[in-house]
């Protein structure tokens, strides 16, 4: 038996139907309306460049307009895809979003790029260094106040390991207002060494690679706030921190000694260590011109105090023999009484 058929759902589900498709109809004129509609306004965010704006409002917009002028353009004839990828292009910018409100105004989003450190190359080329190890170009507008590296070798350019220590070492320099004003300038060495010429003080600090980078750092500040008041600012020629918990500060005119192995007496006695190791397998990593024997002398030839100084007393005159004749006695006359005064004559 068949069932009545239910007119009511029937109708129900029609003007639900109908009315989905009306909104679709009502959205798609909408957008379509909205499409038509001319670009009015160009708003611009640049964050990520808390001291540094190697990138401005101006540059932004002449690379959006290089196609043609961005306000006063249909919206549907601008795809925020590619003016993204455009502006992306310049190398200061580290992301690029862009949207429109619903008053037809560009809104743009862009992140800039936060330099770390200045490079400067063997061949004389010089840019900048970011956190992510991009190479950034040199700007006309302002120079980024940040540690300064000298001597990477061309073909090192793209190493990535030196770039991320060079980052490492500058992110530390810079967080710390001391070493921030004491730096002058790090040299990289043909070994891949890092030298650290100070701005106040007239000697090199060999730093070794990045390894243990805050101890030696701390290390090195320590030797700073003991030797220099003690010893002066310029009494040591070279700093070196490459020695596991010690610095070794070598006197000014004594490199060579410090370089020679045969003259380690003279370096030990013109050499300060702060502090000095207590650790057998540490000083095994010393130089050989760090290592004095002592000269341990015989029981023998060491005497007692007393025998010392009996060895060491004048020997006695001998007398000579017979009787020893008396010294001529000088003669006085025999005048006890008070000098009286001459006559008058």
């Amino acid at each position: 038996m068949k069932q009545p058929l239910n007119w009511k759902k029937v109708l129900m589900r029609t003007c639900w139907i109908l009315a989905g498709m009306g909104l679709i109809v009502l959205t798609g004129a909408a957008i379509r309306q909205k499409n038509h509609r001319l670009c009015r306004e160009v708003r611009i965010d640049i964050t990520g460049a808390e001291q540094h704006l190697f990138i401005d409002e101006k540059d932004v917009l002449d690379l959006l307009n290089a196609n043609g002028a961005v306000i006063g353009r249909p919206i549907e004839q601008l795809s925020l895809r590619q003016m993204e990828s455009q502006v992306e292009q310049n190398k200061w910018v580290k992301n690029a979003e862009m949207f429109f409100n619903n008053n037809q105004v560009l809104q743009i989003n862009i992140e800039e790029r936060q330099p770390v450190a200045r490079v400067f190359q063997t061949n004389g080329r010089s840019f900048y260094l970011d956190t992510a190890a991009v190479l950034l170009p040199l700007s006309n507008k302002l120079s980024a106040r940040v540690p300064v590296f000298t001597g990477l070798p061309v073909q090192l350019q793209t190493d990535s390991a030196l770039l991320q220590q060079v980052i490492a070492m500058a992110g530390y320099i810079q967080a710390d207002s001391f070493f921030s004003a004491q730096v002058s300038q790090i040299d990289i060495t043909p070994n891949r060494q890092f030298e650290i010429v100070p701005l106040v003080g007239d000697q090199i600090v060999r730093f070794g690679d990045a390894s243990d980078l805050e101890n030696k750092f701390k290390r090195l500040k320590a030797f700073y706030r003991s030797a220099w008041l003690q010893y002066g600012i310029n009494t040591y020629e070279t700093i070196d921190l490459q020695f596991k918990n010690q610095v070794v500060g070598v006197r000014r005119g004594t490199a060579k000694a410090y370089a020679d192995s045969a003259s380690a007496l003279a370096l030990i006695r013109n050499t300060a260590m702060f502090p000095p190791s207590t650790d057998s397998a540490q000083t095994a990593k010393k130089p050989d011109s760090v290592a004095v024997k002592k000269t341990v002398l015989p029981p023998a030839a060491i005497k007692p105090a007393a025998a010392q100084q009996k060895a060491t007393a004048k020997p006695a005159v001998a007398k000579p023999a017979g009787k020893l004749l008396k010294s001529p006695k000088t003669l006085m006359p025999n005048n006890n009484k008070k000098n009286q005064k001459p006559l008058r004559t």
